[in-house]
């Protein structure tokens, strides 16, 4: 490879309920530290960058767009676009929406189309294995990597290779959907059979062929889409009303069970969809005993478990476990027995019936300028914390029912408050001093430095929803052109 061959298209819209209470659909697992090397997707951004990669089209939807690019500007990734998806419409869209995008500067440009959620620690083996695909793809074929099965595994679909290897690459049979136990055994005591990982290389015409042959009607409402699509902020906002007409569909089901131009490369490397705590506890640091302890946990004479707390303040410890899983949050604890953790989806979707608000969303709310978490919540008074970016500001604003009072623990704030538009005033708050802002003051803060800023944010009111906000104009953060 050379320079900037490839553009990485990485999709992060999605949401791992086998991984509650730290994966839940307001911050899903793609952007959580699972095992102390960063979130899983600026792992991704990573592996796909540096010499032979181009800077990547991430495909996300709006409640994450400042969560990726916070995350990439962390990682120290700049990405080419940032599409936004209007609603899910499942992974064959997204990248039919890239494929065009990246078409309209270079239709012979690679691309390689990644989930965010992989987890992949031999790096260089991958991208060696990305090389091998290479002459395939710039040869018309559409390239998929599968993985080398180590287990009858039935969590995934397969690939039946073929024969007769072609550019280097061995041509797809067919695909496999999720076997019972005793086909899974067969297949890979026979040979001949990948795991089937969800990762593909071609050009980018080459995918627009393949829609245009396979899912025309796909093909004119994703581009409507894009042509229509507007920029905002950095991101480009795909066209809503084209893109409802799409189907929900894989780009499994919707192109590469139809094509014939799709060829497979093996990956012999070590890889994980981290789908559920087993798969974490297997990739974790472990004692001699196969205990992983991540946070503030202790065990006492326990034998392959799998103890996390994702606050200091909760101390958590096993005493005599075995083959368990106890996670730890602030608003939620799971225990339960690793062998039933992978029907953990079916009691997400059971809490969620039941409407438990911890079976999607966090105390912990993610905005375009950082977030904020609820300490204390009466009727009559709140206690934020509040996490300002640096350069980031929140928009000009009143409340109608609520004053506030905010005292700066970290950093330096800078205020802007007053009875109305014609006589704010602006004043920096230092570390350990306060300001106090009345019912109906017009009022913003905003953090000038280079580290993030922290308050502690004391509401007291007749009425403290979200919805008690009246906004004067928004502002820019600066670095990631996210609205305050």
């Amino acid at each position: 490879m050379t320079t900037n061959d490839i553009t990485p298209v990485i999709l992060c819209g999605g949401s791992g309920t086998r991984l509650w209470p730290v994966s839940r659909k307001s911050f899903p697992k793609q952007f959580i530290d699972l095992i102390g090397q960063g979130s899983l997707f600026q792992q991704s951004g990573k592996r796909l960058s540096g010499n032979g990669f181009a800077e990547p089209i991430i495909v996300t939807n709006s409640d994450f767009r400042f969560i990726a690019t916070q995350q990439l500007h962390d990682a120290g990734i700049t990405p080419n676009s940032v599409l936004i998806e209007p609603e899910a419409r499942n992974t064959a869209p997204a990248l039919l929406a890239a494929a065009l995008v990246a078409a309209q500067k270079d239709p012979a440009q690679l691309m390689l189309a990644a989930p965010s959620d992989h987890y992949i620690t031999q790096a260089d083996v991958f991208r060696d294995n990305v090389c091998r695909g290479v002459a395939a793809a710039k040869a018309g074929q559409i390239v998929t990597f599968g993985i080398t099965p180590d287990k009858p595994e039935t969590g995934y679909g397969y690939l039946e290779l073929g024969t007769d290897t072609v550019h280097g690459a061995m041509p797809l049979r067919r695909f496999v959907e999720k076997p019972v136990l005793a086909e899974a055994q067969r297949m890979l005591d026979a040979g001949g059979y990948l795991w089937n990982a969800g990762i593909f290389m071609y050009a980018a015409q080459t995918m627009i062929d393949a829609f245009a042959a396979h899912a025309p009607e796909m093909l004119a409402h994703v581009r409507a889409a894009v042509d229509a699509a507007e920029p905002d902020l950095g991101f480009l906002r795909l066209d809503p009303d084209a893109w409802a007409k799409c189907e929900d569909i894989s780009v499994d089901f919707a192109i590469m069970e139809k094509v014939s131009n799709l060829s497979v490369i093996a990956h012999d490397g070590d890889w994980s969809d981290m789908g559920g705590w087993n798969a974490v506890h297997m990739h974790a640091d472990k004692d001699a005993n196969g205990v992983a302890l991540q946070g503030a946990a202790h065990a006492v004479e326990c034998k392959d478990t799998l103890l996390r707390s994702e606050s200091g303040a909760v101390q958590l410890v096993g005493l005599g476990l075995e083959n368990i899983v106890a996670v730890a949050m602030p608003d939620a604890v799971l225990v339960a027995d690793r062998s039933r953790t992978s029907t953990l989806g079916d009691v997400v979707k059971q809490m969620r019936a039941a409407a438990v608000p911890q079976a999607d969303n966090f105390p912990k709310d993610h905005r375009p300028w950082g977030f904020f978490e609820t300490l204390i919540l009466s009727d009559s008074f709140q206690v934020k914390r509040i996490v300002v970016n640096p350069g980031a500001a929140l928009s000009l604003q009143s409340h109608e029912h609520r004053s506030e009072h905010w005292i700066v623990v970290v950093g330096t704030a800078k205020v802007t408050v007053g009875p109305d538009r014609d006589n704010l005033d602006v004043k920096m708050v230092n570390q350990n001093e306060s300001v106090y802002i009345p019912l109906h003051a017009i009022h913003r803060m905003e953090n000038p430095g280079d580290t993030p800023m922290e308050l502690i944010e004391v509401q007291t009111g007749s009425y403290l929803g979200e919805d008690d906000i009246v906004r004067y104009e928004d502002v820019y953060s600066r670095g990631q052109g996210a609205k305050g």
